[in-house]
């Protein structure tokens, strides 16, 4: 987002705020609407239509998959339904209105639009009317929603598909050689299997097409997270949060320290940040240690001030969204590094892979603890690195951090059996908390060599020049 679309959001989100009825319904809009408006143009013009067409209908039939009977009326649903459908003809219309500069630069055929919206209506009633299918079909639904996030992040099969579309319009293959960007669909993908492992355990709250649909839409937290809980959530949407003096103060600080961030600070820290250009042309160590650093720098503040961002908006509504990060720089250690940066999703993939995944582990076959800490923290991590893209440097990252988390998990027990006076005296615990800051920091900073460059050998040429070997 540019600065002028959050400032545009944040002047919506305060008039939402400030209104005594029709909340809901009128934030449901808002956010339908975000979701086309920043959409990132496409190859296939029309795909900027599309994509959010199918962002709105993947969440609809997630609804219908996870609601509840008693939620399913048209009484409670029947206004949202309407606001959904007009949000995208309203789109459709835009071949008419011409506001290419306000909202997507083309749609296609009205006809075609409403015969979309009638066979996802279709599909969804079906849905709802099908409740010994649903375990069925939650399963499929969760199965799709994993396919398509490594479509998505597989650049290869995104490029394929891109070729494959344009030579069936004529046009020459390298005019689909365009990154494919789904606007927002990895923090959509673990809401929707949030909800919809949720409702398999029994857990899931009831709640209304609106309800559910604004949790995962959201617009402050829709592009860049913090990835919420539905049940949390809804607390807020239901009750919103009165924003007194001391709510304006917090969500103006937010507003601006985050704006800050990511603007000023991070933006110029890109100019010297470590990129495969630089490590082909540097030779000191030195240097190479400054980019590191910067970029270390560069990712934390620009993703921490996105967050500061989402927040501040999300006050501004009377939702207080989940804190992502706090001080993660600072932590002593690998593992507390990792509770507090970005925080939500470290707590989703302890929820739903890493502690059901140990369950079975220590349920099965006996293994020893160390064995089952290593394959649970490689695994874990190295599915966090394949979230960020499908290739061999995020492989390499996770593994990276999975294996810094297991050394420092048996280097912990280890300190603790021998060396428990030491640790426990004011002195042990002061050089014990320095050096680990020193350690974990750099340690994450090495980890970030294969996050952002290019190739894993490129990686290792940048690891050779850090330490004065190539």
């Amino acid at each position: 987002m540019t600065i002028l679309q959050i400032s545009i959001l944040a002047i919506i989100a305060l008039l939402l705020g400030r209104l005594p009825r029709g909340r809901q319904l009128i934030l449901l809009a808002v956010s339908a609407f975000v979701v086309f408006w920043l959409q990132p143009a496409e190859p296939f013009v029309s795909l900027s239509f599309w994509l959010p067409v199918a962002t709105l209908t993947i969440t609809i039939l997630a609804w219908a998959l996870t609601s509840t009977p008693e939620m399913r009326g048209w009484k409670q649903n029947g206004t949202a339904i309407a606001i959904l459908a007009g949000v995208v003809i309203l789109m459709d219309l835009n071949s008419h209105f011409k506001l290419t500069q306000v909202y997507i630069s083309a749609t296609p055929h009205l006809t075609l639009t409403l015969i979309v919206l009638i066979v996802i209506a279709g599909i969804t009633l079906l849905l709802t009317r099908w409740q010994r299918a649903h375990p069925v079909m939650q399963a499929a639904a969760l199965i799709a929603i994993i396919l398509i996030f490594i479509f998505l992040k597989t650049p290869r099969l995104t490029n394929l598909a891109l070729t494959f579309l344009a030579s069936t319009q004529g046009q020459k293959p390298n005019a689909a050689d365009v990154a494919f960007d789904w606007l927002g669909f990895s923090y959509l993908a673990f809401r929707l299997m949030h909800t919809i492992r949720d409702r398999q355990s029994g857990r899931l709250p009831a709640v209304t097409l609106a309800e559910y649909v604004n949790y995962v839409i959201f617009f402050p937290s829709f592009t860049a997270g913090p990835i919420d809980r539905l049940e949390r959530f809804i607390k807020d949407l239901r009750s919103p949060l009165p924003l007194d003096d001391e709510g304006w103060v917090d969500a103006g600080t937010r507003l601006f320290v985050g704006l800050f961030k990511k603007f000023v600070v991070a933006d110029l820290l890109a100019v010297i940040s470590i990129s495969d250009v630089l490590v082909s042309q540097v030779k000191g160590a030195g240097w190479m240690w400054l980019f590191l650093y910067a970029y270390s720098l560069r990712i934390y503040l620009d993703f921490s001030g996105y967050t500061d961002v989402a927040i501040g908006l999300g006050l501004l509504l009377g939702i207080r969204l989940p804190e992502n990060f706090a001080a993660p720089y600072l932590k002593p250690n690998l593992t507390q590094f990792w509770n507090s940066w970005h925080m939500t999703l470290t707590q989703w993939f302890r929820a739903y892979f890493f502690n059901p995944l140990t369950r079975a582990l220590r349920g099965g076959k006996r293994l020893s603890i160390w064995i089952i800490i290593f394959v649970t923290q490689i695994s874990t991590m190295v599915l966090i690195g394949l979230w960020h893209g499908v290739g061999l440097n995020f492989v390499l990252w996770g593994a990276w951090h999975g294996l810094g988390l297991f050394i420092h998990n048996r280097w912990n027990e280890w300190v603790r059996n021998r060396l428990p006076a030491w640790t426990q005296s004011p002195r042990g615990q002061i050089v014990m908390n320095a050096l680990g800051i020193f350690l974990t920091f750099n340690y994450v900073s090495l980890g970030w060599l294969f996050f952002t460059l290019s190739t894993p050998a490129i990686s290792w040429q940048a690891m050779l020049k850090l330490f004065g070997l190539a």
